[in-house]
């Protein structure tokens, strides 16, 4: 667990920055009539599977329609940040939503691909202005992959995609 009641924002503390700055923005989970892509990478693909139930759950529940939703298949998590380059460089969608499963092993692969792949994604979204969201589980242990992966709300893809609406939603209406 990575957060904790010290960690939390408060209660209300957003809405209290109105009575101190001139003007607050914030994503919202109203995901009609936003498009997105799904890029999920094979290997480890029973993991990415089930990000994947629990992304498009989560797009569900902001009211995503199914239509404006595609996914796509790349080999691994080091391709991702060029699958999602393709999607996020078009207009046909407002955010990339990435899926995979990295897991330490015993060579030094992990170190290369986890980091390079987050880098990747990080760049593709500075350079087109597009969110691109980080749901690639970086574990130690399969069991640990598994616990992330959760069919509950728990699920680090269903909270993905609550992420790409929401930042999605931010980037618009900043874009004034």
């Amino acid at each position: 667990m990575t957060s904790s009641d010290e960690t939390r924002l408060p209660d209300g503390a957003i809405d209290e920055l109105g009575g101190r700055v001139g003007t607050v923005l914030r994503g919202d989970r109203q995901g009609q009539g936003v498009r997105v892509a799904v890029a999920c990478a094979l290997f480890n693909g029973g993991i990415t599977w089930r990000l994947l139930e629990g992304t498009l759950d989560g797009l569900a529940e902001c009211g995503v329609d199914r239509n404006d939703v595609t996914v796509a298949w790349a080999a691994g998590a080091f391709e991702l940040p060029l699958v999602a380059r393709a999607f996020a460089t078009g207009d046909a969608v407002d955010a990339v939503i990435c899926l995979g499963a990295v897991i330490r092993g015993d060579t030094g692969h992990y170190d290369f691909v986890a980091g390079e792949c987050a880098a990747g994604l990080q760049r593709v979204q500075l350079d087109t202005g597009r969110p691109v969201v980080f749901g690639v589980l970086t574990t130690d242990t399969v069991d640990q992959a598994l616990e992330r992966s959760k069919p509950d709300e728990s699920n680090k893809g269903r909270e993905a995609a609550i992420t790409a609406v929401e930042t999605a939603r931010l980037v618009r209406s900043a874009m004034i």
